[in-house]
């Protein structure tokens, strides 16, 4: 699982490593990032080839910028290891459909034509091969979770730097906010409303 300064944005931030405990004022993942049993969705050898294929139709990338975009386009859902990614390219470049080009000291794929012309034959089967793998949230929910993952990240930090005055208004602050959450379930839901006509 990645470390908690990973969730935001790479690394354990300057606030220092992740403490022990739950997501997100801890080590673990969020909530969207788990599949059956709590831990990250597997993903199927297919659906990995099918993924980079398709990203490499809308344009060159490297096997990191695979991995982050496959990670960003599933929702979370879906963050394929190093390990299931680069397997996956050597064999599309064996068979002839990528080739790899070495530039700022990193390698970058393109699809060949005989891989444009498997893409095209293909197209179906690599439309958007990562949205089986998104988790089924209602609208808005991951973004959500990430202001949540934010909130963690504001928190520690002061956990790690702020004066135990600071500390104090922190608590203040996040049993206000905890109440108002629930100040809004307790509420009825009005919905969406039009303006009045004229």
């Amino acid at each position: 699982m990645p470390e908690f300064g990973g969730l935001f944005g790479g690394g354990p931030g300057p606030w220092g490593p992740p403490p022990a405990g739950p997501w997100p004022f801890g080590r673990g993942g969020p909530p969207w990032a788990k599949g059956p049993g709590g831990r990250g969705a597997r993903a199927r050898k297919g659906n990995v080839r099918a993924a980079v294929l398709a990203l490499l139709t809308e344009e060159p990338r490297n096997g990191y910028q695979i991995i982050q975009e496959i990670n960003e386009r599933s929702g979370g859902g879906w963050k394929p290891s190093p390990g299931a990614i680069y397997p996956a390219l050597q064999q599309l470049a064996d068979e002839g459909l990528i080739r790899g080009e070495e530039a700022g000291g990193r390698r970058t794929f393109h699809l060949t034509d005989e891989g444009r012309a498997y893409v095209a034959e293909h197209a179906e089967e690599l439309d958007e091969p990562w949205a089986e793998m998104a988790p089924d949230f209602g609208e808005g929910v991951p973004d959500l979770f990430k202001q949540a993952a934010q909130t963690g990240a504001a928190v520690m930090q002061i956990v790690h730097s702020g004066s135990p005055g600071q500390v104090a208004q922190a608590k203040d602050v996040l049993a206000e906010a905890r109440r108002r959450l629930y100040l809004i379930l307790a509420e009825d839901d009005p919905g969406p409303t039009d303006a009045p006509e004229e």
